[in-house]
């Protein structure tokens, strides 16, 4: 006699404690995200053409809507200061790592790496001037509006790691190692940007240096420091 195979029944799904999937949030959720993309990149152009001190008005006008739509969207200037920093910060270190990638030596790679930077700001200095300063109206100061701050933050760090990784590989371990491969990175982050911005707000001229003789000095300097320039006056 075969036996009768008589599963236990399975309990009756409870579709009243599923979530019903609202269509209608989802869309306008897709919606907002698309429009808020426009609106930075239209930001991105009106700041490239009118300039780093562009007012939130004359910023809405470019881009063919009102100011108040860019403050439901982004809260203040710092706010669009924010969103754009983010989309150029985040091109400009994708375009680095990829420079970095091609290097064969690390002094090769910081080359790289300098040039990128240097011209991706060189592109739009007024767009990088607005995402790496206060906004107008604040009080005048080095340090950026904590927005702004945030985005600027974690686009150095990110390129510090990438200058201390060729390092790490080509020092070693070692404890001896660790000031170089901790502290060096960073300062010389410093040393490019303020090299860097100081050259852009630099005006055209025969003593302003193009774009890879600046990038190939500011290399040396971090390589060698002003050394061979101390002995040469020796």
């Amino acid at each position: 006699m075969g036996i009768v195979n008589n599963p236990r029944p399975r309990p009756a799904l409870d579709t009243a404690s599923v979530p019903p999937v609202d269509g209608r949030a989802s869309r306008w959720q897709s919606h907002r995200e698309e429009r808020r993309r426009e609106l930075i990149k239209s930001a991105r152009k009106a700041v490239h053409a009118l300039g780093s001190d562009a007012s939130m008005e004359e910023i809405a006008i470019a881009a063919g809507t009102s100011k108040s739509v860019f403050y439901r969207y982004f809260g203040d200037k710092a706010g669009l200061q924010q969103a754009v920093g983010e989309v150029v910060l985040s091109q400009m270190q994708h375009r680095i790592e990829e420079a970095a990638r091609s290097a064969q030596t690390p002094r090769e790679g910081l080359f790289a790496m300098v040039s990128a930077y240097l011209q991706m700001a060189e592109t739009s200095p007024n767009v990088y001037a607005f995402v790496t300063r206060h906004a107008p109206g604040e009080a005048e100061t080095a340090v950026p509006p904590v927005s702004t701050a945030g985005a600027l933050s974690h686009f150095f760090a990110a390129i510090s790691d990438m200058i201390a990784r060729p390092m790490r590989s080509h020092l070693g371990g070692g404890q001896d190692k660790e000031a170089v491969i901790g502290y060096w990175p960073n300062a010389a982050i410093g040393l490019v940007r303020n090299a860097g911005e100081q050259w852009l707000a630099s005006p055209p001229g025969p003593s302003r240096p193009d774009q890879e003789a600046m990038a190939r000095q500011i290399t040396d300097w971090l390589c060698f420091g002003i050394a061979p320039e101390l002995r040469t006056r020796q």
